[in-house]
């Protein structure tokens, strides 16, 4: 039985993601470590999206990760430093990790940004709602996709 679970798990994580699909915002098509199609349809902007990782009041992805040239106090190390990260990742890939990264490593530290399900401790008010939009996300994956190291 146990052999069961672990190919149909494997099988999930290969292509057949309603799992990650049911427990986002909008729906998805999840596709191994990726979401091939814009949230919505919906087109970024790095500059926003560089705003959304600043801002306390957005994605303030800064308090756990930093980023070489940016013009933020207290960039945080808990996360990976993201200076590189459109060199190693594809913008698909960028927003399935914003997403929802719990989706591929279960108990991470790092917030699923768009789901509504399956989540712990959500004030009353905030139940049935993604942390950021399908916009910010869109514009996070724009500014993460132009991060190569190379400093501005």
């Amino acid at each position: 039985m146990k052999t069961l679970a672990a190919i149909l798990a494997l099988t999930c994580l290969a292509g057949c993601d309603s799992q990650a699909e049911a427990r986002l915002a909008t729906p998805v098509e999840v596709d191994g470590d990726m979401i091939p199609a814009a949230l919505r349809g919906l087109q970024g902007n790095a500059g926003r999206g560089e705003t959304v990782f600043t801002e306390r009041e957005q994605g303030h992805c800064v308090l756990c990760h930093a980023v070489e040239g940016l013009d933020a106090e207290f960039q945080g190390n808990v996360g990976p430093d993201l200076s590189t990260v459109g060199k190693r990742l594809s913008r698909e890939q960028l927003r399935l990790r914003i997403a929802d990264a719990q989706y591929l490593w279960p108990g991470t530290l790092m917030p699923s940004y768009y789901r509504t399900e399956g989540l712990n401790q959500v004030a009353t008010d905030y139940q049935g709602q993604p942390a950021l939009s399908a916009q910010q996300i869109e514009d996070l994956v724009s500014y993460l996709a132009l991060l190569d190291g190379d400093a501005t």
